[in-house]
């Protein structure tokens, strides 16, 4: 018998309306998608920051008539102590409910992500007019920073699948972990790049993007000699993101099924 199913997303948290309306996009477009595992209902909520906050979004969930399960998805880029307190919060609600709860993992460790990467990269080259082989391009690509070690892993995970391709590529973080910002232009620098391309490895448009990491980047940038440096966008507006989401929650709910 085919379980009918809803989809919650469980983001970090943010207060720029970007972040929200993102997300109200994949929501919207995985509903419209016919290989969208034939869910009732897409709907998000937040771990911290600004509502819906996980009890907001777990009680609207599991007062739909309509499903037995819900898939539950983290929609962080690390699987770290954000994903586990999101988890561990969400799933209190499995003893009040007979809705059965099924939790993906987070949105880390997979091709598409390194493909999405690429992706960037192509595109702000070609947005600003370079027309140079991916193997004298070198990559900088700006994480969030997290204490649990697997946001290394993660990261690393992005750089080794992409190594080769480039002439450098390597990774810095914004905060908690180093190597910091300053220190990422630095090890640039000091490969003397022809053309820099620095990814913002962010699912969301929000204050990090849209301030914080300038504040760090453009001093380091302006006190190096790198001349050629060129920003993507963040990640979360590629359609693939939408396509792992689909991909994480059809592994769960096919385990499941078994």
């Amino acid at each position: 018998m085919t379980r009918r199913r809803g989809l919650l997303i469980i983001d970090r948290g943010s207060r720029e309306r970007e972040a929200v309306e993102e997300l109200e996009i994949i929501c919207d477009t995985i509903m419209k998608q016919k290989n969208n595992n034939d869910y009732v209902f897409a709907e998000f909520c937040f771990l911290e920051v600004e509502p819906p906050f996980i009890p907001d979004g777990m009680q609207k969930c599991l007062q739909e008539d309509k499903i037995d399960s819900l898939t539950i998805v983290p929609y962080f880029l690390y699987p770290g102590k954000k994903v586990k307190n999101a988890v561990t919060d969400a799933m209190k609600f499995q003893r009040d409910t007979g809705i059965k709860l099924l939790v993906t993992r987070a949105m880390s460790m997979h091709k598409t992500l390194a493909e999405i990467v690429q992706s960037r990269v192509s595109a702000t080259l070609e947005e600003n007019g370079i027309d140079i082989p991916d193997s004298q391009v070198d990559v900088m690509i700006i994480g969030h920073g997290s204490v649990d070690p697997n946001a290394q892993l993660s990261m690393d995970y992005i750089v080794n699948r992409l190594k080769g391709r480039y002439r450098n590529i390597s990774r810095c973080w914004l905060e908690i972990e180093q190597p910091d910002i300053f220190a990422g232009v630095k090890k640039c620098e000091a490969d003397n790049p022809e053309v820099l391309v620095i990814v913002f490895y962010f699912l969301h448009e929000g204050a990090h993007v849209k301030t914080d990491i300038n504040n760090d980047l453009g001093p380091a940038l302006e006190a190096s000699t790198i001349k050629n440096a060129y920003i993507t966008r963040h990640l979360g507006t590629d359609p693939r993101m939408i396509d792992l989401i689909l991909e994480r929650a059809a592994e769960v709910e096919a385990t499941d099924a078994d």
